[in-house]
Order: C-alpha cells, then structure tokens, then sequence
C-alpha cells in the first residue's frame, strides 16, 4: 500500500471537507457494489432517512448507509452521548436502525488516488458490539479501523481493529444477504 506522501501531489495532500470525503465514499461504495453484480440506487439529497443507497441483486436487497473517513475513525453515536454513558448511546444508535440496513465503511486514510480506498461491510448489530467492546469494555462513539489506547486512555494498552471479515468481498456480501 503507498502512502498519500509517496505518491500523491502537493495538491492532493491536503485534507478535504467532511462532505467531499462523504461524496467520495458513496461514490466508491456503489462502484463496489455495482462491480459486484448488483443494481444500485443512490439517494440523494439532505436528510436522508438511514440509508444512502439501495443495492439490489434480482430479489435480495439491502440498504446501505455509508460513511467515510480520512482518519482512521468514523463517529457514529457523539451525538447521542449524555453524562458519559457510552453504552447508552450505542444503545440509542442501534435502534435507529432496521435490520435489512448494512454499514459500508469506506477509509482514505494513507490511500493513494489511484489505490482504492479500504472498506468494510458490517451489520448495525456488529458496530454496536465492536463499539461496545472499545476501550476496554467502556464504550466508545467512535469505531477505529487501528487503535492503540495511550497509557493515560481509559483503554490503555488495548487496541481496536475492524474485525477482518468485515472487509468488502463477495463472500462477507453473500454473508450478509442471506441474514437479511
């Protein structure tokens, strides 16, 4: 894998907007998808209601909500956090979500422009879990891909990965279609 240093102009080397990195990571999702085999129907607009795009393969369907990241991370429950109860936002969070949605997480993180960026395939129920399990057991809003905690972290020591069969393919879609 190169690094945004070793191959990418000055130009590119600068950070874009959380709505380019948004744009970018749907865009790359449905070409994933759609380089799977699958129809895809893209939502666009303000607000949407908890999905992004709509992929479908003759009569199995998902709905998909994407979120992409330049850092290594994706926010997920920071908005739902109270009095530092991190288990209850994921609580809160897994519930706006139905079962036939699955997260693609797209990461441009030390992504060259012509490499493709990382991404992850995961049901509401498995974020919530791996969130769970951060830091420690205490919780966290935010799923890391690769996390080492500080020593002076409530997780010192531990670290959190992305579980490896989340990794987009055609066996972890297949897996995911016939749960859904």
């Amino acid at each position: 894998m190169r690094t945004l240093e070793a191959g990418i102009p000055e130009l590119m080397k600068n950070k874009r907007t959380s709505w380019q990195v948004a744009v970018a990571a749907e865009a790359i999702a449905a070409a994933q998808f759609a380089r799977c085999g699958f129809d895809v129907s893209v939502q666009y607009g303000a607000n949407q209601p908890e999905y992004d795009l709509i992929v479908a393969q003759g009569e199995r369907m998902l709905k998909v909500s994407v979120k992409g990241s330049q850092d290594g991370s994706w926010g997920l429950t920071q908005s739902l956090l109270a009095k530092a109860d991190y288990q209850g936002a994921i609580d809160k969070w897994l519930k706006r979500h139905g079962s036939r949605t699955v997260f693609c997480f797209v990461q441009f993180k030390g992504v060259a422009l012509d490499d493709l960026p990382r991404t992850y395939l995961a049901r509401p129920s498995e974020v919530a879990q791996r969130m769970r399990e951060t830091a420690s057991c205490r919780g966290d809003t935010i799923l890391y891909e690769d996390h080492t905690w500080s020593p002076r972290a409530a997780g010192a020591g531990t670290v959190e990965r992305i579980p490896e069969c989340w990794r987009f393919s055609i066996e972890r879609l297949e897996a995911l279609l016939v749960d859904a």
